[in-house]
């Protein structure tokens, strides 16, 4: 998906429309959405999460869009042309729907329900998404990954896992990233990292043994869930700060749930993200900017899009600054 947010929260000079709804009594935070359009008269629009100013990363997961249920009949759907990106990894998951994928690698695939596609953009990749005739309902997340400075320039991948579910006190697990609950999926990444999708019945308490240097977000789709004692309501995501080594989840609902886990080492580089850009100084994103506008080989050609490759917004006036997350506070005495 590209980042058409013609503000993002990197340029803002004024006070955040996103923040942090701080829980009591509890090592989570609640990182609140802002709701972002995709562009186009009748367009759907996104909810993000992250990055914001509160939090840039979690582990290396840097991007989190949680759309729909989208009515495609309403909007059009999703319709997003040939687009740039370097130094991360794109990772889609559906709840609802189908979206047909082109790259510049070659890769001509389809992100399902339950079915993790992971492409990798290190020096560059361009690639489509179109939502198929046959999806009537989009409903789902596209997520980016930072990759680290010794690999930032890696070479093109696409890769496709169908993770089997996993059952346990009341809850449904598919682990598409990492490790949990006895499940690991095979796709590889470049720092540690742990994503899955948890759907907790009605009146389900579950504890998850994960890593302790890990840090966590718990990001809601549907229902009412618990975070380690923390209340999350749909579309907000929970940060859990490294030193858990159980991770407790609750549905206090007659209803089921739906949550993305998302997890990993804490990220210490600081990048820079600028539309679909992931680079560690200005000059980064302007040579990409460049190259992509030029149709360098740096990025290659989509083949089978029924239309034109998309054109990059101009560069930002001021020169954009690298973040990283706030410092760590120091462990108590």
């Amino acid at each position: 998906m590209s980042n058409v947010e013609a503000e993002p929260v990197e340029m803002r000079s004024e006070e955040p429309v996103d923040g942090v709804r701080p829980a009591e009594a509890s090592p989570v935070d609640v990182l609140t959405a802002r709701n972002v359009p995709l562009g186009g008269p009748r367009a759907m629009s996104v909810r993000r999460t992250l990055p914001q100013r509160a939090r840039t990363l979690i582990g290396a997961w840097c991007f989190a869009d949680h759309y729909g249920p989208d009515d495609v009949a309403r909007t059009g759907g999703m319709n997003v042309a040939p687009h740039p990106h370097t130094g991360l990894q794109t990772v889609s998951w559906l709840f609802t729907g189908e979206i047909e994928h082109r790259d510049s690698l070659g890769s001509h695939a389809f992100v399902r329900p339950g079915e993790l596609n992971l492409m990798t953009g290190g020096h560059g990749i361009s690639h489509s998404e179109v939502s198929t005739a046959r999806t009537t309902v989009l409903h789902g997340v596209q997520l980016w990954v930072a990759l680290p400075g010794e690999h930032r320039d890696a070479g093109r991948d696409f890769q496709h896992y169908v993770p089997e579910p996993v059952r346990i006190d009341g809850a449904e697990i598919r682990v598409f990233l990492g490790s949990l609950a006895g499940a690991a999926s095979p796709v590889r990444t470049f720092t540690p990292l742990l994503g899955a999708e948890i759907v907790l019945g009605p009146r389900t308490e579950i504890a998850l043994a994960v890593d302790p240097a890990f840090e966590h977000g718990v990001l809601l789709d549907s229902g009412h869930v618990r975070v380690a004692g923390a209340p999350l309501r749909p579309a907000e995501l929970g940060y859990v700060r490294p030193g858990l080594d159980t991770l407790e989840l609750a549905n206090d609902s007659d209803g089921p749930a739906r949550a993305l886990l998302l997890g990993g080492t804490p990220f210490e580089e600081e990048i820079v993200m600028w539309w679909n850009f992931i680079g560690r100084t200005h000059e980064d994103i302007v040579r990409a900017r460049a190259d992509w506008e030029a149709a360098s080989d740096r990025f290659g050609a989509v083949e089978g899009y029924p239309g034109d490759r998309l054109t990059a917004p101009a560069l930002p006036n001021a020169t954009i600054k690298p973040r990283g997350n706030p410092p760590r506070p120091a462990p108590p005495r």
